[in-house]
């Protein structure tokens, strides 16, 4: 039995003398269920910061010319070096050649970010539109329809003859 003991001694791993495993867990892989703490709060920050630069700028890029953006949401990478602004147009969709302003004034768009945010690195940005207000009038146009109404109507009620009994 000693000699037993003695080879559990010399093949366990350094510093493991019988104890639990103490060691603290890895907060820096990425997380399966979703964004950290700390990028949903920059990515937040940084939707301030562009809609404030939206509100306050006027762009002398033809494309951009008289345009209202709405920063919808804001989505950073892991390692904060990349956002992916959400915009969508106040009373239409953006164009195709309004994304690409807002690609070439990008640059601009970062710097200002930078200026807003304090980061160690400024991101870069990235523009998609925006697509959740027409997702959702397309789900509330399925839940008017009359068939799913009355699948949705109210629930029978029980007898009373139950509740007395």
């Amino acid at each position: 039995m000693a000699r037993r003991n003695d080879r559990q001694k010399h093949d366990a791993p350094k510093g493991d003398h019988g104890k639990a495993d103490r060691r603290k867990p890895d907060h820096h892989k990425p997380d399966a269920l979703g964004p950290s703490q700390r990028q949903l709060r920059v990515a937040e920050e940084v939707r301030h910061a562009l809609s404030a630069v939206f509100t306050r700028e006027t762009f002398h890029d033809p494309d951009l010319h008289d345009l209202h953006v709405t920063v919808t949401e804001v989505r950073a990478s892991p390692d904060l070096k990349h956002m992916t602004a959400f915009v969508s147009g106040l009373g239409r969709d953006l164009t195709k050649e309004q994304f690409a302003g807002l690609r070439r004034v990008s640059p601009f768009l970062k710097r200002q970010v930078a200026a807003a945010v304090r980061l160690k690195f400024a991101p870069d940005l990235h523009f998609q539109p925006d697509t959740a207000l027409d997702y959702a009038m397309k789900i509330d146009a399925v839940l008017k329809r009359p068939e799913v109404q009355r699948d949705l109507g109210p629930a029978p009620k029980p007898a009373e003859d139950d509740a007395a009994g």
